[in-house]
């Protein structure tokens, strides 16, 4: 996969060595980049002020081919998203918002862990021989070492990757006992989907916590569906995160009750421990 130049960025750092005419045109497409992605030759012309010659230069400078070449990336920085270029409303509060949008991504989030989900999830985890967790980026790394911590503590083999390549690594080490859990907000995730259908192929089983209809969430053989909720406000970090978690912890408390035995002692076996180096109280979350 070709990493594709940042047009945005490269404009705005090279504005300043830009001669006159040429500035004019990197005001009009940073202020208003829909219409400079869409805007033929003349038209971009006229609104900068500038000949249709200028326009060509400009492309060049920005180290552009030709102006068919800058439509065309200012095409692919809009992809992401216009709430990335311009302001969204301002919520009033921080607190209340990031709260908010916890709460209402989570009873969203409560009605898609049916009984049928839940069941064929934990028949999946049961029986295995070991359990490895797949997730990788800022949120789903996390989220993999969090659904390791609770598994081991319940007596499973557990093991979480969030590397590319170990993650291929172990994927290439399972047989038919073994489940893989792959874990992403939005399913598409290249490297997560790629060590899934490695462990696939030496006949493991899938389990993924992720979105329906998304690469990732048609690939694996067991789904627990999640959805997100994003907004334009770019800068309040994404609530969905703690839909996973949630998912997790339903999961984990549903295999610490039907195998309550093993569970029992494993746990039993922790908080002796802590609390003989801790000298804390009795009712401290165990282990966090």
């Amino acid at each position: 996969m070709t990493h594709e130049p940042d047009i945005v960025s490269r404009i705005s750092t090279m504005f300043g060595q830009l001669r006159g005419a040429e500035q004019k045109i990197a005001r009009v497409v940073l202020d208003d980049m829909t219409f400079a992605a869409h805007a033929n030759i003349s038209e971009l012309a006229e609104r900068a002020g500038v000949s249709e010659a200028t326009i060509t230069r400009f492309a060049r400078a920005v180290d552009c081919t030709n102006v068919r070449d800058l439509k065309l990336r200012l095409a692919q920085s809009l992809a992401v998203g216009q709430r990335f270029y311009t302001d969204a409303k301002i919520e009033p509060s921080a607190t209340h918002g990031v709260y908010e949008a916890v709460k209402n991504s989570l009873e969203h989030n409560a009605g898609l862990m049916t009984e049928g989900v839940i069941r064929g999830a934990i028949e999946l985890i049961s029986p295995a021989r070991q359990v490895l967790i797949f997730g990788v980026g800022g949120g789903s790394t996390i989220m993999a070492q969090e659904f390791q911590y609770r598994l081991f503590r319940l007596g499973f083999s557990a093991a979480a990757y969030s590397d590319p390549m170990l993650m291929r690594m172990a994927a290439a080490s399972v047989d038919s006992n073994d489940v893989v859990i792959c874990l992403s907000v939005g399913g598409y995730s290249p490297d997560v989907q790629d060590a899934m259908e490695i462990a696939q192929e030496y006949g493991a089983r899938a389990l993924g916590i992720t979105t329906k209809n998304s690469p990732l969430g048609r690939g694996v053989d067991q789904l627990v569906p999640i959805e997100t909720m994003e907004t334009d406000f770019i800068f309040k970090p994404s609530a969905s995160r703690y839909v996973m978690l949630a998912a997790i912890d339903v999961l984990a408390t549903e295999l610490a009750t039907r195998h309550k035995r093993k569970s029992r002692e494993t746990l039993r076996r922790i908080k002796h421990t802590l609390d003989n180096h801790k000298q804390g109280q009795d009712r401290l979350p165990l282990g966090d």
